[in-house]
C-alpha cells in the first residue's frame, strides 16, 4: 500500500465490457470480514486477526491486488482524530481508499459502504459483532464494483472507499467529504451502500424486485438566499442529489432482470442518517442505497435467540443486482463530461423559453431536457451543439427544463437544472 499526492494518471475512455456482478465473490468477502470478530470502531487497531484495524488491512490488500492486475488503481489512507458522545477518548478514524485515476483526476466518483460494525451497546468493542448486513454487505460492493470497472478505463476518477466510524458519529463520512472540499475534487455523484445485501424482512416478508436510494433536493446548510431562490423557480426534487437519484433510475430501468430503484424523497430512512449526510450538507450530489425491506432483528443486535447481523440471514443474488446498479451508475457517470455548471432559463410573457449554460470541457453536445410542471421526469429532449437555444412552444411558466453534457462515446452527465 502507497500513501499518494493523488497525482494524475492520464487514462483513456471506457471499454465497453459488461461483466456482471458474481454472488459467491461478494459471499467471501462478507465472510472474509465477519471472521475478523468485531469491527467495532474502538476495537484493537493493531490487532493482526481481530478488530478494525485488521479488517481494514485485509480491504486495502485487495485492492492493491486488484490494483496491480490492471495497473490503474492506487491505494491510500486518510485518517484524522474525533470526539464525540460515542467517542469520548477520541479514536483515530481511518478510511481505506482506492484511486482508479482518469484522464480528469480532480473530478471523482465515489462508490462507499462503511467497514465498522456494532451490537447492541454502541460502545462495546469487545463482544463478536459480525457486521454482515451492515456494512459487510457494502464493503464487499465496493470491492466487487472495483474487479469490475477496473478492468476499463474512464475520464472521470473512480474513489473506492471503505469508512470507519459511521457507527459512531459519522465520522469517515465526515472526514471524506471534507477531504474531497479541501483538495478542491469536482464531486459528480457519492453512492453510499449501507445494508444492501438482505431480501427478508424482520416480519417474514420477502423484497427482492427492488432497492431503495435515498436522495434530498438540497443541501442542509444551503444558504436561506440560494433556497429561496429554488423555492420560486420550483426546483424543489432537481437538486443535485435528486438528479442523481433520477439518473440512477435510469441507469436501472435498462438493466435486465435487475431491480426497481425505488426513489424514497428524504435524506435517509425516517430519522435515520448515514455516511452519505457530510456530502450532502456540502452540497455534493449523494444518496444511499439501501434494501427494499431491511430486517431489525439482524441490525445492532447482540448474538443472542437467533438475532445479529450474520451471513445467514443474507441473500448474495440479490446484492449481486445492488451492485449491478452501481457499476452501471458508476460506468456511465464516470465515462461521461461533468454536467454544466449553470443553467439558465428564460421567457417570461413568452411563447418560447430560452435556455443558455455553461460549456463543458469534452462535451461534443449538450441534451436539453424538459417536462409540463406536474411531473416528476423528464418526458422531452432535443441534442444541441452550441451553448445557448429556444425551446419553441415550451412555454416557461408551465414547464422545468435541464441540460447535461454528452461525451464523444454517447456517454450522459447528469442534468443540471435551468433557473432564472
Amino acid at each position: 500500500m502507497r500513501i499518494l499526492a493523488l497525482a494524475p494518471l492520464l487514462l483513456a475512455f471506457p471499454a465497453q465490457a459488461q461483466e456482471k456482478p458474481d454472488p459467491a465473490k461478494l459471499k467471501a468477502s462478507v465472510e472474509k470480514l465477519v471472521g475478523f470478530g468485531t469491527r467495532h470502531t474502538l476495537s484493537d487497531p493493531e490487532n493482526p486477526t481481530r478488530g478494525i484495524g485488521a479488517a481494514r488491512r485485509w480491504f486495502a490488500t485487495e485492492l492493491s491486488r486488484l490494483g496491480d492486475q490492471c495497473n490503474c488503481i492506487e491505494v491510500a489512507n486518510i485518517a484524522r482524530g474525533f470526539t464525540g458522545n460515542r467517542a469520548p477518548n477520541g479514536v483515530e478514524i481511518v478510511d481505506v481508499l482506492g484511486f482508479q485515476a482518469g484522464t480528469d483526476p480532480k473530478r471523482v466518483v465515489i462508490v462507499m459502504g462503511h467497514i465498522d460494525s456494532r451490537v447492541t451497546d454502541v460502545m462495546n468493542a469487545t463482544a463478536d459483532a459480525p457486521g454482515a448486513n451492515d456494512d459487510g454487505s457494502g464493503v464487499a460492493l465496493v470491492l466487487e464494483a472495483a474487479r469490475i470497472l477496473s478492468k476499463e478505463k474512464f475520464r472521470a476518477t473512480i474513489v473506492y472507499a471503505a469508512l470507519s466510524g459511521e457507527e459512531q458519529g459519522l465520522f469517515g463520512g465526515q472526514l471524506l467529504a471534507e477531504t474531497a472540499k479541501e483538495r478542491g475534487w469536482t464531486v459528480t455523484a457519492v453512492l453510499n451502500n449501507d445494508i444492501v445485501g438482505n431480501s427478508i424482512g424482520t416480519n417474514g416478508q420477502k423484497v427482492a424486485d427492488r432497492v431503495r436510494v435515498f436522495s434530498e433536493s438540497f443541501g442542509e446548510n444551503d444558504e436561506p438566499k440560494a433556497l429561496k431562490g429554488l423555492r420560486a423557480d420550483g426546483g424543489e426534487d432537481d437538486g443535485p442529489s435528486r438528479a442523481l437519484a433520477k439518473a440512477i433510475d435510469t441507469v436501472a430501468g435498462k438493466i435486465p432482470g435487475g431491480l426497481d430503484a425505488f426513489l424514497v424523497r428524504r435524506p435517509d430512512r425516517f430519522g435515520r442518517g448515514g455516511d452519505h449526510s457530510p456530502f450532502q450538507k456540502l452540497g455534493y450530489p449523494a444518496v444511499r442505497f439501501s434494501v427494499g425491506v431491511e430486517n431489525y432483528d439482524a441490525q445492532h443486535q447482540d448474538l443472542v435467540a437467533g438475532k445479529g447481523d450474520t451471513v445467514d440471514k443474507m441473500d448474495f443474488a440479490y446484492l449481486a443486482k445492488v451492485t449491478a446498479i452501481n457499476v452501471a451508475t458508476i460506468r456511465r457517470l464516470a465515462a461521461a463530461p461533468a454536467a454544466p455548471d449553470t443553467v439558465t432559463i428564460g421567457g417570461a410573457l413568452a411563447a418560447d423559453t430560452s435556455v443558455k449554460w455553461t460549456a463543458v470541457p469534452g462535451a461534443v453536445k449538450y441534451r436539453i431536457h424538459w417536462r409540463r410542471a406536474d411531473a416528476r421526469d423528464w418526458t422531452s429532449q432535443l441534442d444541441v451543439t452550441g451553448t445557448e437555444t429556444s425551446l419553441k412552444g415550451v412555454v416557461v411558466d408551465d414547464s422545468f427544463v435541464g441540460v447535461s453534457a454528452i461525451g464523444a462515446d454517447g456517454a450522459e452527465s447528469l442534468v443540471t437544472f435551468g433557473r432564472r
